[in-house]
């Protein structure tokens, strides 16, 4: 490797792209293009960087395993961050095995940790906790030990544990100090600003306050029956009960929470849970149906007690109940949580990550398009959706499917 290209090298490795272009620019050879092509993603020029980074891996030879492998692994990185969660996942973990086999530790490790990201990118929060245990993060730069912790912080906020999630997020501060990566740096450091944003409302006897993380952790594990509509599940401790397959039955549990401890009369049940003005008697026996369904379902956490004008609920060993609501409510809201965190993301990733057709993302995007709430850039399967990220709220803490029961 001649002197330019170290040079390059240990430009990128301080978070100087900068530095590294004026050393490479000018050249076309193999490890030129990977550096160019790394440089590039530093700066923010995903799809440049994706050229380069296929050209340079073309231009390795056959004998090259390693410098093509750690192509694969640079063009997974700028897909990750340009969100496009469609690559080849198959030809990363080929690509790390290559790595690891040949003795590239580092690169090795940063390629699970690209593998992780994925994987929590879409919620797979159990699977992304297990890869992550495996991976040791002693014997590796403090750059990686810091994407390490923020990977530990990121899994274990989505879990809603404060207590581990400073506790990694404190030990990511001190590697990327030690890393001497001014980027590295902010990112932790946007990550404890998380910890401290609303990601939730609390609705309890007519009034209504945002909550911080630690506060909604606080009021998962106190005796409190919180209505969660987050994630569409009553719960009162380890006792959870899902209702998100039951969208009608989670709506009257909503209505008479945010009601409680007053009943709700059955005509502004039906006009709320069924969407109509008038009421006729069809509908009081539908609402009578779709009651008695929920109180079969609630039995163990609470009762529905008719009432001479409509229904009450009634939690069965809480004396505090509560409905935890989203901070931003409003049509497409999962969407807008995505786009929330500030990075460009395709419809097909947004369809991966919300689990639903490429299709309906894209009705959702034309609609808020329309509204000015989104703004696109690019054509065809260039084009990436974005906003500008919401001061103040954490809403991609809400994306997990499912609060943990234990």
């Amino acid at each position: 490797m001649d002197s330019l290209i170290t040079a390059a090298s240990r430009a990128l490795a301080a978070g100087d792209p900068l530095g590294a272009l004026k050393r490479v620019a000018l050249r076309d050879d193999a490890p030129a293009l990977a550096l160019r092509g790394i440089a590039m993603a530093q700066l923010g020029e995903h799809g440049r960087a994706r050229a380069l980074l296929r050209r340079a891996a073309r231009a390795f030879g056959p004998r090259e395993a390693v410098a093509r492998a750690r192509c694969v692994v640079a063009e997974a990185e700028v897909a990750l961050a340009s969100r496009d969660l469609r690559w080849a996942a198959k030809a990363l973990d080929a690509a790390r095995r290559t790595l690891a086999e040949h003795g590239d530790r580092i690169n090795a490790a940063h390629a699970r940790y690209l593998e992780i990201r994925h994987l929590v990118l879409l919620g797979q929060l159990e699977q992304a906790e297990g890869m992550l245990a495996a991976v040791d993060p002693g014997p590796i730069p403090a750059a990686l030990r810091a994407a390490h912790e923020l990977l530990l912080a990121g899994i274990a906020m989505r879990r809603i544990r404060t207590g581990p999630a400073r506790a990694a997020l404190a030990r990511a501060g001190e590697a990327a100090r030690q890393s001497g990566i001014p980027a590295l740096a902010a990112e932790v450091e946007n990550a404890q600003l998380t910890l401290q944003a609303q990601v939730a409302r609390r609705v309890s006897r007519g009034e209504e306050r945002p909550l911080r993380l630690e506060e909604v952790e606080t009021l998962l594990s106190s005796n409190t029956f919180v209505v969660d509509a987050c994630r569409h599940v009553a719960r009162q401790q380890r006792k959870v009960i899902s209702l998100v397959k039951r969208p009608i039955l989670f709506a009257l549990l909503r209505a008479l929470g945010e009601a409680w401890p007053t009943d709700v009369a059955r005509d502004v049940l039906v006009a709320r849970v069924f969407r109509l003005k008038i009421a006729d008697e069809s509908h009081r026996v539908r609402l009578r149906v779709e009651m008695a369904r929920l109180r079969a379902v609630l039995r163990p956490l609470a009762e529905i007690n008719a009432t001479p004008r409509g229904f009450a609920l009634s939690p069965r060993n809480a004396r505090e109940l509560a409905v935890l609501a989203q901070p931003i409510e409003e049509k497409y809201a999962d969407v807008l949580a995505f786009l929330a965190d500030g990075e460009s993301w395709s419809t097909s990733a947004l369809a991966l990550a919300l689990r639903t057709s490429q299709r309906t993302v894209q009705r959702a995007l034309d609609t808020l398009a329309l509204a000015g709430k989104v703004q696109s850039f690019g054509r065809g399967r260039a084009r990436r959706w974005l906003i500008p990220p919401v001061t103040g709220f954490a809403t991609s803490l809400l994306l997990p499917p499912a609060l943990p029961v234990d």
